[in-house]
């Protein structure tokens, strides 16, 4: 069946969009949609497996837990190690921020 990463976006974002798009034994492949969206102050993702994400469409910037920052435009991609404690920092305030992450 053919779909297509940018479709299908709602028009109010009042939290950010998780959709998995396939699912397998030990891959995970989700979309995810942030339009100004930021992970809490005092939390951070801590993952069992491995997170390669690529951000497709808007801005975002990663923080991790060592301090150092990653500044994401799009194209740009990064292989997240399991348990790297990170979180994001911000996504573009206006446009939709739009991610395509692969859990292994």
């Amino acid at each position: 069946m053919l779909n297509n990463i940018f479709a299908n976006i709602p028009a109010a974002l009042p939290e950010e969009l998780f959709e998995t798009l396939f699912q397998k034994a030990g891959v995970h492949i989700e979309r995810i949609v942030s339009k100004g969206h930021a992970t809490p102050e005092q939390e951070w993702y801590d993952q069992e497996g491995d997170e390669w994400v690529i951000l497709l469409q808007g801005s975002a910037t990663l923080l991790f837990e060592n301090s150092e920052r990653c500044h994401l435009l799009p194209g740009d991609y990064v292989l997240i190690p399991a348990h790297t404690r990170h979180r994001v920092s911000s996504t573009h305030p206006t446009n939709e921020s739009i991610w395509l992450a692969v859990h292994m």
